[in-house]
């Protein structure tokens, strides 16, 4: 499972998968990044407008917000049972997410090929297909930040691609019954614009390292007006010499942690710029 994965399309409930009627592509732009450990998934319409004007919130009218509010993002740990040859049991433990959530995915996973999976509910009612774009070739890098226990920042580098995620300034609220989804809480909560935007003010972003317009460019996002745009975050990482260490420019109150790293003194060269 390791790599960057999209989703292709999704089954029907309750009709078998060798029933071709029972396929509809997949209504959302779905990226998946999984590491040895910590995954990053987002995922929005596919019919979401290009908002190429906007450059903020000020930008988007109080409709376009509820339009961005139907994007998905959510980043953690992954564990994984019962694995053999055939499936595998897997849980998604999501420590930071766009939406009401609580918190733990379990699925089952089966591999169709080495880069093709099918994911389903562990009662058969649904099945995603899953389709791998890279590997990552063994490269993987993750960096937490946290401000007070709370996860403020991860990067997650797999190979040539990256996830991004921020997390808002507070949590969202609580409602009785719980929100399952964000567009559910605002409604529920009656929520103004400014409450609207409070919610929205995180980011879930997929981009690649070298190849685009930008080093660093964000090619997906939660966050329409970040997509093309170079991610600030890794200016704050500076390579330490030729050792592959990090220099991490952190703010005060702020713990920067390296949970995951597989690459070499060289890759650290190529993907930040080294210190004088």
């Amino acid at each position: 499972m390791l790599g960057l994965w999209c989703r292709e399309w999704v089954r029907y409930p309750g009709v078998m998968i060798e029933d071709p009627k029972a396929i509809q592509k997949s209504p959302q732009l779905v990226r998946y990044l999984q590491s040895p450990r910590s995954f990053g998934d987002m995922r929005y319409p596919k019919d979401r407008p290009a908002y190429t004007n906007a450059k903020s919130f000020a930008d988007m009218s109080d409709s376009d917000l509820l339009i961005i509010a139907k994007a998905e993002g959510f980043v953690g740990y992954t564990t994984a049972q019962n694995m053999d040859a055939t499936h595998a049991t897997v849980q998604w433990n999501r420590e930071l997410d766009l939406n009401p959530t609580n918190g733990v995915d379990i699925r089952r996973v089966v591999p169709m090929s080495d880069d093709r999976i099918y994911e389903s509910a562990l009662d058969n009612t649904w099945t995603e297909h899953y389709f791998r774009l890279t590997s990552g070739e063994n490269r993987f890098l993750v960096v937490r930040v946290e401000c007070a226990g709370r996860l403020d920042r991860i990067l997650i580098v797999g190979g040539d691609q990256f996830y991004f995620a921020r997390n808002r300034a507070k949590d969202l609220p609580a409602t009785n019954p719980p929100s399952d989804s964000l567009s559910a809480l605002i409604t529920s909560t009656h929520a103004t614009r400014a409450q609207i935007i409070e919610f929205l003010d995180c980011e879930f972003s997929v981009g690649r390292i070298r190849g685009g317009r930008v080093p660093w460019e964000i090619q997906y996002s939660t966050l329409p007006w970040r997509e093309g745009k170079h991610l600030e975050f890794v200016d704050l990482l500076q390579a330490q010499g030729s050792t592959g260490d990090l220099k991490f420019q952190a703010k005060a109150g702020e713990s920067w942690t390296v949970p995951c790293n597989t690459l070499d003194a060289r890759d650290f060269e190529i993907l930040f710029p080294a210190l004088k």
